[in-house]
């Protein structure tokens, strides 16, 4: 909802003025305009992922169809049933007439249909197969694909300049165990084990060691912290809390003492409150155990060299990982040879922070949720700043025309 911006206080989706008088008319946009997921559908409780009818909530699906395509939008998001898009086309043609309820519905199938003509889907819907060949699989475009994962990867620490690490060294490597969670659909993901590099990978590149004994060096890879439930727990209801508990940015175990006392949003149908704070409340991550992992490999490899490699999903407090790695390696969802190729020296980073990292988890508890970069950052054992756009070559800290740029 654009709050008291225009003449309704409904969903972007359900506002004429957003859609028609201003992306519409103003702007000029006249391709497809899509909903956000469900908003069309009921919201069943705050704590599931549900609909998201704002501002519309006495009103029928059918009814918010109606709205939504009155507003100017042209297709539903998650929705996959016809009835109550039927059900709006019936509604307009009791209120406008068939003849205007119809060229409604033919100005979004004009739109939907020119995105599939200008592909040629319309002319030709058969697959070239050697045409297919020559594009999904090519070798240019996945040599490009690839180059762009390592110019992704940052280094936010090499110690003593400890990486490249060349020549045929063996590496410890210890496998991953990943605890059952529930995912963003509340789903039950099951526990897992796996070998974070595979052997058809790792030996290109060095040898590997059963044991930190017999390793030259080690790499550990981890995954930036998973909080319980992401915020909201129906067992706290039911211990009588409003359900809003921390999500926490870090591995051990986190209690908000400095959290607002009133959060600064509430309101919901199904809440009978408008503060949602989770000050003094408790929570956890359910991959502790990557911390675990990493604190025993420092500790069995001894004065050897640890290289910490952090996949990161969310910014993660740095404060326990940091002091037990010499190097840092943090990437976003790119293949394993990618930090191999880096470690190894046969690529070097050139990647800057695209999020601030926050010094512990009072730095994120005191920032403005709504102004820019203003997080107290974590500063390492070398004196640096986990800051937006910080970033390490093998020269060391990048400052390049990028860096004065967003800076």
């Amino acid at each position: 909802i654009s709050y008291n911006q225009t003449e309704e206080n409904v969903g972007n989706g359900f506002n004429h003025e957003i859609i028609t008088n201003q992306l519409r008319g103003e702007a000029g946009y006249d391709g497809v305009i899509c909903t956000d997921w469900i908003i069309t559908h009921d919201e069943r409780h705050p704590g599931i992922h549900s609909g998201k009818p704002w501002g519309v909530e006495g009103m029928t699906e059918g009814e918010r169809h109606y709205k939504v395509l009155m507003a100017g939008c042209d297709q539903f998001g998650g929705n996959n049933v016809k009835a109550p898009v039927l059900e709006a086309y019936e509604m307009g043609v009791k209120e406008h007439g068939e003849e205007f309820m119809r060229r409604r519905f033919e100005e979004s199938a004009r739109r939907l249909l020119l995105n599939i003509f200008r592909t040629g889907l319309f002319e030709n819907p058969y697959v070239d197969v050697e045409e297919a060949k020559s594009v999904v699989g090519n070798e240019e475009f996945m040599r490009k694909g690839y180059e762009q994962q390592l110019k992704s990867i940052v280094m936010v620490k090499n110690h003593g300049g400890l990486l490249p690490l060349q020549g045929r060294k063996k590496v410890y490597i210890p496998n991953r165990h990943v605890p059952e969670y529930k995912d963003y659909w509340r789903a039950t993901v099951p526990e897992t084990d796996y070998q974070p590099v595979p052997d058809k990978i790792l030996g290109k590149y060095y040898d590997r060691a059963a044991t930190p004994e017999e390793a030259d060096f080690a790499i550990v890879f981890i995954e930036s912290p998973h909080s319980y439930l992401m915020g909201y727990d129906p067992d706290d209801v039911k211990k009588g809390g409003n359900g809003y508990i921390p999500i926490s940015l870090q591995y051990n175990d986190y209690t908000a003492v400095n959290a607002r006392a009133v959060s600064i949003a509430g309101g919901d149908p199904f809440e009978d409150f408008t503060n949602r704070s989770y000050r003094g409340k408790s929570t956890h991550t359910t991959n502790r155990c990557d911390l675990t992992m990493l604190e025993e490999t420092r500790k069995a490899m001894g004065g050897k060299p640890v290289v910490l490699v952090l996949m990161m999903s969310n910014p993660t407090v740095m404060k326990k990982i940091e002091p037990l790695a010499d190097a840092i390696l943090i990437g976003f969802d790119v293949q394993a040879q990618a930090y191999i190729d880096i470690v190894s020296g046969k690529f070097e980073p050139t990647a800057l922070l695209p999020v601030q990292l926050p010094a512990d988890m009072d730095a994120v508890e005191e920032h403005c949720e709504d102004k820019p970069r203003d997080i107290r950052c974590y500063r390492d054992a070398d004196g640096n700043v986990y800051d937006f756009a910080f970033g390490l070559d093998w020269d060391g800290v990048i400052d390049d025309d990028r860096v004065r740029r967003y800076k």
